[in-house]
């Protein structure tokens, strides 16, 4: 399974209505870092298929959801589980260590 696209409409029914944990990584085209990150979250994508939900918020096409989520700096990854948040980082890591929150974290 690739990642989820996401946006402000269908943020509760991917995210806080799943029945399995979802990553969520809020990122923007112009973000180097959230650039940098992205081919490794695809990867985990494939490798949680079924157990962990990756899932992506265009910031600048989805505003609501960022600020209401208090992101003030990209890349942000919060880990939500039975629809509250669970875990978050900020900044870009390598797969290694985004492996490592998530399984630390569920």
């Amino acid at each position: 399974m690739a990642t989820v696209a996401v946006t402000d409409a269908t943020f509760d029914e991917e995210v806080k209505k799943s029945d399995i944990p979802v990553v969520v990584d809020f990122w923007a085209e112009w973000c180097g870092p959230c650039k940098q990150i992205g081919p490794a979250l695809e990867e985990l994508s494939k490798q949680y298929e079924g157990k962990v939900k990756i899932a992506k918020v265009d910031v600048d096409q989805n505003p609501n959801t960022a600020a209401a989520m208090g992101v003030r700096g990209i890349p942000a990854l919060f880990l939500f589980k039975d629809g509250q948040v669970i875990s978050n980082r900020a900044g870009a890591a390598p797969k290694a260590a985004l492996q490592s929150w998530i399984e630390d974290s569920i």
